[in-house]
């Protein structure tokens, strides 16, 4: 990792320092990803074998997976796998049970009854990656809160050939509807239906640049359907102090930087002994993995950052926005209240990124690209949709009638005041 000195840089060297390797997609990328979705859209089906043939080099005759072809993918499994992800499903399921809101009800004035309600949202597409690592985990991450909000129907879409894990995972979570599509293609299908795959209300799950451009594009297509959020490479930030364990630090590095080359790690401390040491550790580290020519590739857009003291550490944090933020100090939580941009924070040494990826029980898909400053880590909520109720009595509308009437008069609205005056006329009328 490049090192700097964060007091010699000036502000704009500062910001270029914090620059993420790939800020958009190439405008290749974006039309190809254009190109795809009008393909789908014109062709259905038949679009999604012949972009399965040319990008997974996989030939379909089913696009649905068939259940006995799920029973068979789950037998398979073997069962310390299958233990560890019934664990994992227990604790994420706990922790987003308890995110069930209940319906708010506020007498705002005497006789006027305000409510908040939510909803399922009935239909929605999930999406794995598969490729050169199938993510199971991340089927747990978008089937558990699905199910406990309630949404109808569950569409599950991952690259072909759909590696078992991802069906055994999707089998824990109820999910019984999988097709065998991935890229670009799978979110245009999801969007805007084919005739085999549902049109669904809304897009879940990360993708590559081509999946993230796509679920773009279809988020602001006429007939589309909405996405969770904006989501691209991984990333990760570790703020730690002189005393951290720069093994520990090296190893959450490169448990992002294993996703893929344009990954981004960061490390930020006013040790400049521990951000050598970091780098020593690092190179140790990395070559024994087995994706390592992936990377180091990421380690090349990654830097380490010596500043002044934590204060400033956190500072650096907050304008920077990491997906995924570890404090590595003595006393890591006196520093939460100041932490404002992160979408997940772990906290002390003994508290590795990887236990939110896989089986704490937070949710692992978060927003990427500085997006945290505006966007959520996924939660239940993402799964419904909530709106308003009120409901007056007689004398509530009288109460808050000449309120009404007098904004509405301002606005120069007559029809929002006539509204009203109809309904105090009556009520005068009956006296």
């Amino acid at each position: 990792m490049k090192k700097v000195i964060w007091s010699a840089l000036s502000a704009a060297e500062q910001q270029a320092v914090l620059l993420r390797p790939a800020m958009a997609a190439s405008e290749s990328i974006t039309d190809t990803v254009a190109h795809i979705i009008e393909q789908v859209t014109t062709e259905g089906d038949a679009a999604l074998k012949k972009l399965s043939a040319q990008f997974d080099k996989v030939e379909l005759n089913d696009i649905r997976l068939s259940s006995q072809a799920m029973k068979e993918a789950c037998d398979s499994i073997p069962a310390p796998l299958k233990t560890a992800l019934r664990e994992a499903f227990r604790n994420i399921r706990s922790f987003h049970a308890a995110q069930v809101s209940r319906p708010l009800s506020v007498e705002t004035q005497p006789g006027v009854v305000c409510e908040m309600h939510s909803r399922a949202i009935e239909a929605v597409g999930l999406y794995i990656p598969g490729g050169s690592a199938p993510l199971p985990s991340t089927v747990l991450m978008l089937g558990v809160p699905s199910e406990i909000a309630g949404c109808k129907r569950r569409v599950l879409v991952s690259p072909p050939p759909i590696a078992p894990e991802i069906v055994f995972a999707a089998s824990l979570c109820g999910i019984d509807e999988i097709y065998q599509v991935g890229g670009a293609q799978a979110v245009a299908a999801l969007a805007f239906g084919t005739e085999s795959v549902p049109k669904v209300d809304k897009i879940f799950g990360p993708g590559n640049s081509f999946v993230t451009e796509a679920k773009r594009q279809v988020s602001q297509a006429i007939g589309g359907a909405s996405i969770d959020m904006p989501a691209g490479p991984s990333e990760v930030m570790v703020i730690a102090d002189a005393r951290a364990n720069a093994d520990f630090i090296a190893a959450d590095l490169l448990s992002q930087a294993e996703h893929g080359p344009d990954s981004q790690v960061v490390v930020v401390t006013p040790s400049d002994k521990l951000a050598d040491e970091v780098n020593q550790a690092l190179t140790r580290q990395v070559a024994k993995l087995s994706r390592a020519d992936i990377a180091e590739k990421a380690l090349e857009n990654s830097i380490a950052i010596v500043c002044q003291d934590m204060a400033e550490a956190v500072v650096i944090s907050n304008i920077y926005g990491p997906e995924h933020l570890i404090v590595q100090t003595k006393n890591p939580r006196q520093y939460l209240n100041d932490i404002q941009h992160a979408g997940s924070v772990f906290l002390g040494d003994w508290t590795p990124e990887s236990v939110g990826d896989y089986a704490s029980g937070t949710n692992h898909v978060l927003p990427t690209y500085g997006y945290v400053r505006t966007y959520s880590s996924l939660s239940l909520m993402d799964f419904c949709k909530r709106f308003t109720v009120q409901e007056l009595s007689a004398d509530g509308l009288s109460g808050l009638a000449p309120v009404v009437t007098a904004i509405a008069d301002a606005e120069g609205l007559d029809a929002h005041a006539n509204a009203v005056h109809v309904r105090t006329q009556a009520l005068e009328g009956s006296k």
